[in-house]
């Protein structure tokens, strides 16, 4: 297990946790391959119920590292946005129930992430972006068609081409969370 994240089994209860908010937990290739491995023994581990995905500090994730993308050849740019559907497609796939507990920044490829999930609940402090249009990108990562098939084409086109953040009170309005809540930590480590 990297730095990048933990892995607990608490019962029928799975959590990964993002656990680099020093640099907004991002979704490295590295953290790509170790994800792919982890979905991948939840989906053949039976007793697994529910897989839960947070961060920690006010920091969800911030999607791809953009210090890796700058350096990728065209082939390769190629792979690893193959490499980042291919892991969304599982998630959206996985037998026990998918919920990402967004505890704050949720931005690019871990947005694609947390609609990939049946529930997503969020702390009043979250916020949600797709940044890729400041970038002079798109997401790679079925964020494309996830996010207005849940919200709509008007407001993912909003979201795509301004890619300016919307709270969480806003999230829920148009229906790209469940639920607000304080804590979301409180659902995945329950006092």
């Amino acid at each position: 297990m990297s730095n990048a994240l933990t892995f607990d089994i608490r019962g029928r209860t799975a959590v990964i946790r993002f656990t680099r908010p020093e640099s907004r937990n991002p979704l490295s290739v590295g953290v790509l391959e170790e994800l792919t491995r982890i979905v991948d023994g939840v989906d053949g581990n039976s007793s697994i119920h529910t897989l839960y995905f947070t961060g920690s500090d006010d920091v969800f994730a911030s999607g791809a590292n953009i210090q890796e993308l700058a350096r990728l050849t065209m082939d390769a740019a190629r792979e690893f946005s193959l490499r980042g559907q291919t892991l969304m497609n599982k998630v959206a796939s996985l037998r026990p129930t998918t919920i990402a507990a967004v505890n704050g920044y949720c931005y690019g490829g871990a947005l694609d992430l947390a609609l990939a999930c049946d529930r997503r609940i969020a702390s009043a402090n979250a916020t949600f972006c797709h940044p890729g249009a400041g970038l002079g990108i798109i997401t790679g990562w079925g964020g494309t068609q996830r996010l207005p098939r849940l919200i709509g084409s008007a407001n993912a086109a909003m979201m795509f081409f301004s890619a300016t953040p919307i709270t969480a009170e806003e999230a829920l309005r148009i229906g790209l969370i469940h639920a607000i809540d304080p804590d979301p930590f409180t659902l995945v480590c329950p006092r």
